[in-house]
């Protein structure tokens, strides 16, 4: 029987429906190549370095990056004027999409993704990320950056080298406003520093547990094998924390897309990175989300909003943990 779950950083309902895991072509990778023409230079290779704007930032040693940071050449959000709202008429209101785009080289490597990198590459990954939000945020007009990873072509990913994107807009979008608010509904402490204790008790959603950083496949998920990254240290923004934590989680995210990938084989996913907006004051725990595309949004989904995962969590989890590579940890104490 097909049961509802409330995620309480949205407040929106999911549907769990495992019964139609059963229907053809569910659970079934649709992976297609990313890139129109493979045999084009790689602009994120070492020795293309002209085919991109100059490095914002590089990280590495003895001369050669490991980690790189470029302005995005189509960038979705550019210029430094303030945000003006324009009125058009009675239901056309416009503003300027002044903002800052980037790209993060996530490695020298073509062929390695997020899952291969070892210890000290994911580490320079998040160190990228820290230090780039907080470029953003002391940027007039920055209202809060956004970190993605699209890999695969069903995520979003127009080229095949492994990078992410940063993105500081002008506004605090919908999501985030949302995961807020659902800060603000929760009567106790932390909501997520709650949902981490509970789910240590409960046992059998946690996919990875260590000293500072929890993954799990959320009581609430809305798509097979959707994973959430919580740091057990609490802070509001991912700037806010510290080295040892960025590490952790960069490692964390390594090993849960390793165990993924075990399962699923090559899948696209995106990892999508949630901090509180620039300056803001108020409740907020920085975390992770990790989601697989696996299944289609159909009509029902787009006409409600309302998520149907044909994947049980708990069955998830086990799924995960079952696959995980040497050295993923699954303690729960």
């Amino acid at each position: 029987m097909s049961e509802l779950r409330l995620n309480p950083l949205t407040g929106r309902w999911v549907t769990i429906a495992s019964t139609r895991q059963d229907r053809p072509g569910e659970l079934v990778s649709r992976e297609l190549p990313v890139e129109a023409d493979p045999d084009q230079p790689c602009p994120f290779c070492p020795g293309n370095e002209e085919e991109t704007p100059p490095s914002l930032e590089e990280y590495g040693s003895n001369g050669a990056w490991s980690v790189r940071v470029v302005p995005n050449k189509y960038p979705a959000f550019s210029g430094s004027e303030p945000m003006r709202v324009t009125n058009l008429g009675p239901v056309f209101t416009q503003a300027n999409a002044s903002g800052i785009h980037e790209v993060l080289v996530l490695s020298p490597e073509h062929d390695q993704s997020w899952g291969d990198l070892d210890d000290k590459q994911a580490g320079l990954v998040m160190a990228a990320i820290r230090d780039r939000m907080e470029d953003h945020g002391r940027q007039a007009g920055t209202r809060y950056t956004q970190a993605i990873v699209n890999a695969g072509r069903a995520a979003g990913a127009s080229l095949e080298h492994p990078h992410g994107q940063l993105l500081g807009i002008p506004f605090v979008p919908g999501e985030i406003a949302e995961e807020q608010r659902g800060f603000e509904r929760f009567d106790g402490s932390c909501l997520l520093c709650t949902t981490v204790q509970a789910e240590l008790e409960a046992g059998h959603r946690v996919v990875h547990a260590d000293e500072r950083v929890l993954v799990l496949c959320p009581f609430w998920s809305a798509s097979p094998y959707q994973m959430l990254v919580i740091p057990r240290t609490h802070a509001e923004h991912l700037t806010d924390a510290s080295p040892k934590d960025l590490v952790a989680v960069g490692r964390a995210i390594r090993d849960s897309l390793m165990a993924l990938r075990a399962v699923m084989g090559h899948v696209s996913y995106n990892l999508v990175f949630h901090t509180a907006p620039h300056h803001h004051p108020g409740d907020f725990h920085w975390h992770v989300h990790v989601n697989p595309r696996i299944t289609s949004v159909a009509g029902f989904e787009q006409g409600t909003g309302v998520m149907i995962n044909i994947m049980p969590p708990e069955l998830a989890c086990d799924h995960l943990r079952a696959n995980a590579p040497l050295g993923v940890s699954v303690a729960t104490a």
